[in-house]
């Protein structure tokens, strides 16, 4: 997650949710810890970019429903407190003079770049493999700042959204 204040750039700071052992007691415990952390930090405005997300929370609370309801994560995603860039914003109401609607080239466009030379969803789940495979520190480390640009990358195209709007 990306947490501001107010939408102050400056009260910024990214807060990761990351499983320290590929085992589903980890993955469990790190669903908790993220989960909390959204409903400690209410109320709130969740920012996300496409259904991966949604899908995603629906998932892991079919795996692990000590955590939450199917009724806590539908209202964490009620179009009153959680807003998909994507298909909300982008696709509906914005035009832009790039090749597709990626959250890496609509933040490229905006001037963001990554830390990695080359970033992909599929490279992601290619270096968690290889993670769960060696336990590489670096490897998590790499995760970790992708994750973290994905976050941050979402936050300038919001802003440049709202840059556009005014």
């Amino acid at each position: 997650f990306i947490e501001r204040t107010g939408g102050d750039n400056s009260t910024e700071r990214f807060i990761p949710f990351f499983s320290e052992e590929p085992t589903p007691e980890a993955e469990k415990k790190a669903f908790a810890k993220a989960w909390a952390y959204v409903q400690a930090s209410q109320p709130c405005i969740i920012y996300y970019y496409s259904k991966y997300e949604r899908t995603h929370y629906r998932l892991l609370r079919e795996k692990y429903p000590c955590v939450c309801t199917e009724a806590d994560v539908e209202a964490m995603f009620d179009p009153a407190r959680a807003v998909d860039l994507l298909y909300d914003v982008v696709r509906k109401a914005t035009e832009w003079p790039t090749r597709d609607h990626s959250i890496k080239t609509l933040a490229k466009y905006l001037g963001f770049k990554y830390r990695d030379a080359h970033p992909s969803g599929a490279a992601s789940i290619e270096w968690f493999h290889r993670w769960v495979e060696e336990g590489d520190p670096a490897v998590k480390q790499h995760i970790l700042e992708y994750n973290e640009d994905d976050c941050r990358a979402t936050r300038v195209l919001l802003d440049g959204i709202r840059t556009l709007a005014a």
